[in-house]
């Protein structure tokens, strides 16, 4: 009799202890999108202008209606063996998403950065501001020439 009044207590013991009840409160609500939220709210830190040319030796771009396949083709092999190391096509890296950038910036802006990181860096807002965005991290200036740049900004246009 001793066993099963021990059995009994330990099982009520065990119940009363093992299911655990949330109580739901007016005004207080737990959301994990909210941390998505937050970082949607980050990078819409960092202006659309595409009036903004940067700061460079690049003053105008004018891209034909057809992509030049060849200087694309180009453009492509120098982002696959330089810029795969900070940056990737459709996601944030270290650097932003690549992606849809002429939707963000200016031609001459995107050749400007490419050209002259340290002085886009120092003097333009947005440039300035992407850095923010990105943990401080800086684009290294690569020492391509205007023809290189030029077919990357062309690779570009294909993403």
């Amino acid at each position: 009799m001793k066993k099963i009044l021990v059995f009994l207590a330990l099982g009520a013991v065990v119940a009363s202890c093992g299911g655990k009840k949330e109580e739901k409160k007016d005004g207080f609500e737990v959301s994990r999108t909210k941390t998505e939220e937050k970082k949607v709210q980050a990078s819409e830190g960092v202006p659309v202008d595409m009036d903004n040319k940067g700061v460079g030796p690049i003053k105008n771009v004018d891209f034909a209606d057809a992509v030049n396949e060849e200087m694309a083709a180009r453009g492509k092999a120098t982002f696959e063996s330089i810029c795969v190391a900070c940056h990737m096509v459709d996601q944030k890296m270290i650097g932003p998403a690549m992606k849809g950038i002429y939707d963000r910036r200016s031609p001459e802006w995107v050749m400007n950065m490419i050209l002259n990181p340290d002085g886009m860096l120092k003097e333009d807002p947005i440039a300035k501001a992407l850095m923010k965005e990105n943990n401080n991290a800086i684009m290294l200036n690569q020492n391509l020439t205007e023809d290189e740049a030029r077919d990357v900004a062309e690779y570009l246009r294909t993403l």
